[in-house]
């Protein structure tokens, strides 16, 4: 299957997550899928989604709804892991585009997921790690956050931070910059 180049497709998601390890018989699961859209083109950031995901096999805790405000009874109106993935796949066509994350993690939850609830992997193998790439462009001594790297940018951070459409807003502003930057449109 040939890449579409037209759109770079930046994910965030936010899991269950807890202060210290998982309690007995959970585990850490997708929450939230952030998505927004870059036009490549321009550079610009075009789309922003957010899709609650209900958890299968662990609850939210009152470290994760403190972190990333986001409640049981909101998750449990989420849709499937399997369907959310089918509308990465369908409507973002995901499986054909370059997608991008702020470091690892999302993509290696996306492969554990998947690989756990026999879910067809949504992503083509392109992934551009906006972290690594974000510290190899200012020649920084080791990788930021995302909050850190906007106020690196002199970018404001916009909604809230650890929301999954928010998050993947920000990131896609921080890669618009490095597009950008490598095209000579920004100065260093």
């Amino acid at each position: 299957m040939a890449k579409k180049h037209d759109k770079i497709i930046v994910i965030d998601v936010e899991s269950t997550c807890w202060e210290g390890a998982p309690p007995a018989g959970q585990e850490s699961e997708i929450i939230e899928i952030g998505i927004c859209a870059i036009d490549v083109v321009s550079a610009q950031r075009i789309e922003k989604e957010s899709i609650l995901v209900k958890p299968e096999r662990s609850q939210v805790s009152e470290f994760c709804t403190q972190l990333t405000t986001l409640r049981q009874d909101q998750v449990d109106q989420g849709i499937s892991f399997a369907w959310a993935c089918s509308i990465l796949t369908k409507q973002h066509l995901s499986k054909e585009r370059v997608w991008a994350s702020y470091g690892d993690y999302d993509r290696r939850q996306f492969e554990r997921q998947c690989q756990s609830r026999k879910v067809s992997y949504p992503f083509c193998s392109t992934h551009i790690n906006v972290k690594n790439l974000f510290a190899i462009s200012y020649a920084l001594p080791h990788e930021v956050g995302m909050a850190e790297a906007l106020e690196l940018l002199d970018i404001p951070l916009e909604g809230t931070h650890h929301r999954g459409g928010d998050d993947a807003w920000n990131i896609a502003g921080i890669l618009s910059h490095l597009l950008l930057r490598a095209r000579g449109n920004i100065s260093p």
